[in-house]
């Protein structure tokens, strides 16, 4: 919007407060608060939410990949030829074969519930999620038949166990005897604690070599399933197509999609109901910024008059108030993207002080599932926002704008 050196002085004289003008610069204040807010917190949002679904996606594939084929039949005998086949097929990066089941653990009179997670030893060493996140002690001594294990450190935490300690993995399934069932008591010492970042997993995992696992549940040579990753997630179902067409109706191939369709679900709708709820808040603002301009059209009704008469043409006036507006929304919109850049750098900080304030942890592990609060600002996204936003206010300021082009300057003068 190209604008004269009159029509520039004029805009910049209505944004500034004048004599009995004050009310409208204080509502025109808010508009520009309000617009601030919703930007800052549309920002700032949909910033931690991204950082939310990429932090588990990151842990949660990393530990259970991108697809797994899992036996129809309890587990897969064959392991070694499904290994082979997955690792001829374009685009897989790695299969790995693995034992899990949920067991009991008990240390000190605690018990806690446990999966079991068995895994061969130079794929446990290179499993950055646990090899590169141990706490305390080391991988080095787990090797099959040395009785370690490393264990996650919420689960450490409930146990009172720590590096050294040895605790009692319960296998309820047992043995029998005579007409009842026994259960299984096997010690194991602690070698490592590790700390995935991930709350859920750091509260029940117990990893260990895949021949101790399968000792400990007595499943002979099977594995529970073969994970597989891939160099695109996104295309795991293409990549995979070709194994697919080989399990017939001996496995089962599930992606991480089918495998936390719950999650990702939910993550998707949390983002679309909150970016309308946000955007619902930039509205109000907009409503704000509208209602200042008429109240500011009605205060300069007699100026507007006295332009007019003066030469200034209905599409002058209306610049200059389409003016005023826009750079109230600019300058919210500025604010609020300074504001959401600054939270979002501090963000841990800020979440540690109100913890502390409010004697809790606000963003408490257990339910949020991470230890610390992610952030994943999306380029794309925030000018997708400064868009919204600009185009919201351009819209508010069509109709006082429209008003104060089309004063009659006779009717004003007349009766002014």
């Amino acid at each position: 919007m190209l604008l004269s050196s009159y029509e520039r002085m004029i805009a910049l004289r209505y944004l500034l407060p004048g004599k009995g003008e004050r009310f409208i610069v204080v509502v025109a204040g808010f508009s520009l608060g309000a617009v601030m807010l919703g930007v800052a917190a549309l920002i700032i949002v949909m910033s931690v939410m991204n950082g939310f679904r990429a932090e588990l996606f990151e842990k949660i594939v990393d530990l259970n990949g991108h697809a797994v084929v899992k036996g129809t039949r309890g587990g897969l005998d064959d392991w070694r030829d499904w290994v082979r086949q997955a690792r001829a097929i374009p685009g897989v990066t790695s299969a790995i074969p693995m034992v899990e089941k949920p067991l009991m653990s008990s240390y000190n009179g605690r018990v806690e519930g446990v999966l079991v997670h068995g895994m061969q030893v130079a794929d446990l060493r290179a499993n950055k999620t646990i090899a590169g996140k141990v706490v305390a002690g080391s991988l080095e001594g787990i090797v099959p038949g040395a009785s370690r294990i490393a264990i996650g450190t919420g689960l450490a935490e409930s146990l009172g166990a720590q590096v050294g300690s040895e605790i009692t993995v319960v296998d309820l399934a047992g043995v029998v005897v005579t007409s009842d069932t026994m259960p299984r008591y096997i010690s194991y010492t602690v070698a490592a604690i590790f700390e995935t970042g991930v709350y859920d997993y750091d509260k029940t995992y117990v990893v260990m070599p895949m021949q101790d696992a399968q000792t400990l549940l007595r499943a002979g040579d099977k594995v529970s399933f073969i994970e597989i990753q891939t160099s695109d997630a996104e295309r795991v179902g293409q990549i995979l197509a070709p194994l697919k067409a080989k399990v017939g109706q001996r496995a089962v191939i599930l992606d991480w999609r089918q495998m936390n369709t719950q999650l990702f679900q939910a993550l998707a709708v949390e983002r679309v109901a909150m970016f309308t709820v946000l955007c619902i808040i930039i509205l109000v603002a907009t409503f704000n910024i509208a209602s200042s301009l008429i109240m500011l059209v009605r205060a300069k009704s007699r100026d507007i008059a006295v332009l007019r008469t003066m030469g200034a043409t209905p599409g002058a006036i209306l610049r200059i108030f389409m003016t005023v507006g826009t750079t109230i929304g600019i300058l919210g919109i500025f604010a609020g993207t300074l504001l959401g850049a600054l939270f979002l750098f501090y963000r841990q900080p800020i979440v540690d002080f109100l913890s502390f304030m409010f004697g809790q942890n606000r963003l408490s592990p257990s339910i949020r599932s991470l230890m610390e609060l992610p952030s994943k600002p999306d380029p794309i996204e925030i000018a997708a926002i400064i868009l919204i936003t600009l185009l919201m206010t351009f819209l508010a300021t069509l109709y006082p704008s429209f008003k104060a082009a089309n004063t009659d300057p006779v009717q004003v003068l007349r009766y002014n």
